[in-house]
């Protein structure tokens, strides 16, 4: 062992711990690596491994992490020196691997992995205090004060309890507020600081036991029985409505009473509003919750009490993988399936994927939830990688719906009063007798806005973004024009850029603003709602939206696959899904498995009560197999035709993707790039390289866009050959080589 490196306890686990001096090295939240940044221990005394500090880079000052002894062969003396501890709490030895375990998967810098894991901590004051007004022990006769019946009152309430302002002694003591100061300023009360209560309340294991059935109580005794054992892998398979939530709640109780903390990941926090509900009715507390939305101020206070161990429940989106556990005892990913799990930007990474390392460095069990598992948890479960257990039937004897599927061929839109209809005959009578009956029904279509393309009539012009290669959306309630990608807007046009031609544009395909509009002219006496994440833009959003619902304010919901998930609406007993074949077709290698799944998750939606639902589907083409699938109810059909057509190709999981995306202002630079990567591409057997490409999304936020993709077998480790590879090519500075290990977008 260096000399340079001694044992210490570490005070917040109690474990041993690795201190430095009289050199160490530092991680820093920029994209840059590690190895480059070895600095002097203070002499205020040793460094721990994980400390957080702060520390000179060339004319700035930084917030950076110690990482190990220092490496350099550089004196102690001649390197820079730390300029001091950061009051925060270190990060522990499982985060730290975990980050370099993904800096090395995604091949990013460690340092922009730290980022994530650090940046919410940035400008944390310490623990928040507040006063308490509290009796000195002097009397009052001690004092020159005379005792009158309000100041006898006042002393009376103060020693009864402990009182943050004047007002609410005052209050108490039924008295004015003016005396309080008197009493203060004689020393017959004193105020002082104390720290302010924890956060978050720890939950009750026992608060409210579930009554569960006998499917649910044996899922919940096997996941239960991996808490406290290790790392393990367990599949929580049931259909939607099924009652998976109360099951892994079973598992995160028994890790709470060994005082142990627990992660949930979401795929979407904002729409978790029952969910959250549900952990309160089981524990009688809110669980942290963990999301971009949060306040600035909230975030560093929930950092800090997830890293001393207050936090004892967190559910959050992908980044509270990141978080600083004290004490991880579990992992939960519900509706492990969605992609939103996947991180486009940044350090491009799937959640479920690294939730899965995270459970194996920190040696917990972790549990994958989903009614429409992803086909990779399929086949790991299939090859006794993973466990599982199943949910047959839906909670409470309540039935599976019936999904019908109407043939648009033979059953077409009739024009109505109101223009162009997009709903058939058949589905028009499903809901008028839905209606009729008290119940709710829904019409879904995963597009927003209220028309995909605005064309000009004249000359066929159709409005498209300027920074990027797609058309306007209409929004017709704000009257906007909308790119859905990088968020461009505009007033709707009145006059054609190309020909000039007045008041000439005509909407083009229906999206949900479009399905509603025709819904309020053929049932005008009904509630509609048009749903969207536009109109969802808060988490108030939602419960708002789930509390008109429930109390049955609504009618009928028009919406995207924002309702598509995670929902309980018992007096829903129709869901109607507009345009069925929308994501079929095109150059999406997961097209058929996510359109399967969100359209299994919407039909989930009908029926979850005591009223039997029903699910039509609007199509063109009955015959897909997803189509087929859906209707008959043959989901193994589905996947086996899915598995088989993936192993053919040998695409994932039987094999293995990088995407190399070439982005940058100047499409020249970026073509002649893409073209020396291609040139430079690895040609080692059973690796195949295709490309270079422009992307579908071929401009995006005014950024020019190449695309090549790897592909080996899945037994070979595709990192070193990437990496070797960019290290030959010369990429400009004005271009940006961005990387994505096993992509899920295309675009």
């Amino acid at each position: 062992m260096p000399s340079s490196v001694a044992i210490a306890t570490d005070i917040s686990t109690g474990a041993a711990s690795q201190t430095f001096a009289p050199g160490a090295q530092v991680a820093v939240q920029l994209p840059l690596p590690l190895e480059a940044y070895d600095y002097r221990v203070p002499e205020s005394g040793p460094l721990m491994a994980g400390d957080i500090v702060e520390v000179p880079l060339g004319r700035r000052f930084e917030v950076g992490v110690v990482w190990g002894p220092g490496t350099s062969a550089v004196a102690p003396e001649k390197l820079k020196e730390i300029v001091q501890k950061v009051d925060l709490p270190g990060l522990p030895e499982p985060l730290r691997k975990f980050i370099d375990w993904v800096a090395a998967y995604t091949l990013q810098p460690a340092g922009a992995v730290l980022r994530m894991a650090l940046n919410a901590a940035r400008g944390w004051q310490g623990m928040p205090s507040v006063a308490a007004i509290v009796p000195s022990g002097l009397a009052l006769a001690d004092t020159s004060l005379k005792p009158t019946p309000n100041r006898q009152k006042l002393l009376a309430a103060a020693n009864k309890g402990t009182f943050e302002t004047a007002a609410a002694l005052a209050r108490a003591a039924g008295v004015s507020a003016s005396g309080v100061r008197d009493l203060i300023n004689a020393g017959v009360l004193n105020v002082i600081q104390q720290t302010a209560p924890a956060m978050f309340a720890p939950p009750n294991p026992n608060h409210m036991q579930p009554r569960l059935e006998a499917a649910q109580t044996a899922a919940a005794r096997t996941l239960v029985d991996t808490v406290g054992k290790g790392f393990s892998v367990t599949l929580l398979d049931g259909v939607t409505g099924s009652g998976k939530t109360e099951v892994y709640l079973e598992a995160v109780a028994a890790t709470v009473a060994r005082g142990q903390q627990v992660l949930v990941l979401v795929p979407e926090i904002a729409l978790t509003a029952q969910s959250l509900a549900r952990f309160v009715g089981r524990f009688g507390v809110r669980p942290a919750e963990w999301h971009s939305d949060l306040p600035g101020k909230v975030r560093r206070a929930t950092w800090a009490a997830v890293a001393e161990g207050s936090a004892h429940v967190v559910v959050g989106a992908r980044s509270a993988l990141f978080l600083p556990f004290r004490d991880l005892g579990l992992i939960v990913v519900d509706e492990e399936h969605e992609s939103a799990f996947k991180q486009e930007e940044g350090v491009i990474y799937h959640a479920r994927d690294m939730a899965i390392v995270r459970a194996r460095i920190t040696e917990c069990p972790i549990v994958l939830a989903s009614a429409t598992p992803s086909l990779e948890t399929v086949l790991n479960v299939r090859g006794g990688r993973f466990a599982s257990v199943h949910l047959p039937q839906r909670y409470n004897a309540a039935q599976m719906p019936k999904i019908e599927q109407i043939d648009m061929r033979k059953h077409p839109p009739e024009k109505g009063r109101w223009g162009r209809s997009w709903l058939s005959p058949p589905m028009v009578d499903a809901v008028t007798r839905t209606l009729e009956s008290g119940e709710q029904a829904l019409l879904f279509l995963n597009r927003r806005g209220y028309a995909p393309v605005t064309i000009c009539r004249t000359c066929g012009h159709r409005l498209h973004c300027p920074s990027c290669t797609a058309w306007l959306v209409e929004h017709r309630l704000t009257r906007r024009l909308m790119c859905h990608h990088c968020g461009y807007t505009q007033r709707q046009a009145e006059t054609c850029p190309s020909c000039s031609a007045t008041d000439s544009f005509v909407p083009c395909g229906p999206g949900v603003e479009r399905v509603a509009e025709e819904a309020l002219a053929r049932w005008p006496d009904a509630r509609i709602r048009a749903v969207t994440s536009d109109t969802l833009d808060r988490p108030s959003a939602v419960a708002e939206l789930i509390d008109d619902i429930l109390n049955h304010r609504i009618d009928l919901l028009v919406g995207t696959q924002v309702l598509a998930k995670g929902h309980h609406f018992p007096n829903l007993t129709l869901v109607g899904v507009v345009d069925a074949d929308l994501g079929l077709s095109g150059w999406d290698l997961r097209s058929a498995e996510r359109t399967y799944q969100m359209l299994h998750q919407v039909a989930g939606r009908a029926g979850r009560a005591q009223k039997p639902g029903r699910v039509l589907l609007q199509t063109h083409d009955p015959a897909h197999p997803v189509l087929r699938a859906l209707a008959s109810g043959d989901s193994e059909q589905f996947l086996e035709q899915e598995i088989s057509a993936r192993e053919l190709l040998g695409m994932p999981p039987f094999g293995r993707l990088v995407a190399l995306i070439v982005s940058g202002p100047d499409e020249i630079a970026v073509r002649e790039t893409a073209k020396r990567l291609a040139s430079a591409a690895p040609t080692d057997a059973g690796v195949e390289v295709l490309g270079p490409a422009p992307a579908v999304m071929a401009v995006l936020r005014g950024q020019h866009r190449h695309r090549l993709l790897l592909k080996t077998d899945r037994n070979t480790k595709p990192q070193p050959l990437v990496a070797d590879w960019l290290a030959r090519v010369r990429v400009p500075n004005s271009v940006r080589v961005q990387i994505d290990v096993d992509p899920y977008s295309f675009m």
